[in-house]
């Protein structure tokens, strides 16, 4: 995620708020732990803040109190980093999760998709997925993602027809049921219906493969079994789907 990505959901907040952010992305993003003045200013007109001139970011920090600390000096120049309290607080700002940088990551990739979704259905599952992953419930953000996803597929296979449709469908499960609006695909299992987007030139043999692995995620999320998903496998399965399904 960019800056301006990440910082847009606070172009109408306070100048300190988005000073504070900057910091935070560019800890958190760029491996920066402080910045001076001069770079912060840089970092606002890179996102494209409005009025960043008029910023006194000097002023700013000065007034942030225990949110942000002095890290030594650059030249003689002075560094600014933020405290545990100034992550703190942008993490409230930008309803972030209080987990670890992939999950955060992961949440923010996700709030930037769903203000990018126009269908309500589609955008509601991910909204979910994000709410999910900010109380840390790993599982259920794999299974409210892939809701989302496969319905997507699904709108993007009808169009070609019925006859097309009905028949790639039959290649892979011979007693599947006649489809013919996007609610008859609840009788059709995701698996059947990845292999007939391929068929239909909707995805290729790689993007197949790798959505039928997160679909074995999902399967193994939304049952009732021990296993619970590590954070980095969760971040994988969101870059896939996201890559493949909504890119």
């Amino acid at each position: 995620m960019t800056l301006v990505e990440f910082i847009a959901p606070l172009r109408n907040a306070s100048q300190q708020a988005k000073c504070l952010t900057i910091l935070y992305y560019q800890h958190r993003y760029a491996n920066v732990d402080a910045l001076t003045v001069e770079q912060i200013r840089l970092c606002l007109k890179n996102a494209r803040i409005p009025r960043w001139r008029k910023i006194n970011v000097a002023d700013v920090l000065a007034k942030a109190g225990h949110f942000v600390d002095s890290a030594g000096t650059k030249g003689n120049r002075l560094l600014w980093r933020l405290t545990g309290s100034g992550e703190q607080e942008v993490r409230t700002l930008l309803g972030l999760p209080q987990a670890e940088p992939e999950i955060e990551h992961d949440a923010a990739a996700l709030a930037d998709l769903a203000a990018k979704v126009s269908n309500q259905e589609v955008r509601a599952y991910i909204e979910e997925a994000i709410t999910c992953l900010q109380v840390n419930a790993l599982r259920a953000s794999v299974v409210f993602l892939w809701a989302g996803s496969i319905r997507v597929i699904q709108q993007e296979v009808l169009p070609v027809g019925s006859s097309k449709l009905n028949a790639a469908i039959l290649k892979y499960d011979h007693k599947a049921r006649h489809v013919s609006k996007v609610d008859d695909f609840a009788y059709i299992r995701d698996k059947v219906i990845l292999l007939a987007a391929q068929e239909l030139g909707k995805l290729d043999k790689g993007q197949r493969e790798t959505l039928e692995e997160a679909l074995n995620l999902r399967n193994r999320c939304g049952h009732p079994t021990r296993y619970r998903p590590g954070v980095k496998k969760v971040s994988s399965f969101i870059e896939d789907v996201i890559g493949i399904v909504f890119s």
